[in-house]
């Protein structure tokens, strides 16, 4: 790739301006010579003359209230003297021999360019191969150092890997123990819970069984006292049936007293009645009364 790059630069034109690739098979002094157009120069006589004003006097007067006038009086014109012409030296004609010597010329340094360039591109190329040597051995001393510091590391981490698994290997066996002398005593207590469980089961159910008999005989005295209550019940509602019906038959023969009591004074109420009655016919009769119309 370098070298690409060595032969590419070296086969540029050496003008710098067009940076176009020569062809190998055409020399310069084959190539046919051209005139270069330049552009025509103008005379000093056709350009156009320039006119310098000098100021000479500069007037100050105030004519309003914090308000101030210049007059600025300018010189006559200063025209300078146009400079002479010069003589232009005609044009020598160039042999063939000078042409030839000068393209010999042209190669010659073209050639020298190509060699202080070639020597230049050489000398590049050994300071990269120098700088990718000291690269790669920096690059493996890199790696050397960092690879010892890596299994440094490494060996103490080891060790305090093991010390850290013998520590929790003690830890453990001490947590072991505590949890066995813990197991042992929680199945002491255990079996101390279970063992007054029972006792109070044995005497909860003689008390339980105390207490259903106790309910027993309340049961039967409850019993008792029901059908003394049932009895006395019983006797109190037929003595209210009695004394009700003796009730009944008073008011029954109070009742059918009363209804004679009344019949017998309707009778007498009809018997005074048919003797007003007659009395009124008889007044009527013997006309100590006048019938009324009613």
């Amino acid at each position: 790739m370098l070298i690409g790059l060595v032969r590419e630069s070296v086969m540029q034109c050496f003008c710098h301006t067009c940076r176009a690739p020569l062809a190998s098979a055409v020399h310069r002094s084959q190539m046919p010579i051209t005139k270069v157009k330049t552009k025509s120069k103008i005379s000093i006589q056709d350009q156009p003359k320039r006119v310098q004003f000098v100021t000479t006097e500069v007037r100050c007067q105030e004519k309003t209230k914090g308000g101030l006038r210049y007059e600025v009086i300018l010189g006559e014109p200063d025209v300078k003297a146009p400079p002479p012409k010069l003589s232009l030296s005609p044009k020598g004609s160039m042999s063939v021999q000078d042409i030839e010597d000068k393209l010999k010329a042209a190669e010659e340094r073209r050639q020298q360019l190509e060699s202080n360039k070639m020597a230049a591109w050489s000398a590049k190329i050994m300071k990269i191969e120098e700088a990718s040597r000291k690269k790669n051995e920096k690059t493996c001393q890199f790696i050397s150092a960092t690879r010892d510091a890596l299994e440094q590391k490494m060996g103490t981490h080891v060790e305090k890997r093991e010390a850290y698994i013998t520590d929790l290997r003690s830890k453990l066996k001490d947590h072991i123990e505590n949890v066995e002398k813990t197991r042992l005593s929680l199945e002491v207590q255990t079996e101390e819970v279970r063992s007054a469980i029972e006792d109070k089961l044995k005497t909860a159910s003689q008390q339980r069984d105390d207490n259903i008999k106790k309910m027993l005989e309340r049961l039967k005295e409850h019993e008792e006292q029901v059908a003394k209550v049932r009895e006395q019940n019983t006797v109190k509602l037929q003595q209210l049936d009695l004394a009700i019906q003796e009730k009944l038959e008073q008011a029954q023969s109070r009742k059918e007293q009363l209804e004679q009591e009344q019949k017998e004074k309707l009778k007498s109420y009809e018997k005074r009645a048919e003797l007003v009655r007659q009395n009124k016919a008889q007044l009527v009769a013997e006309g100590k009364l006048i019938p009324s119309s009613g």
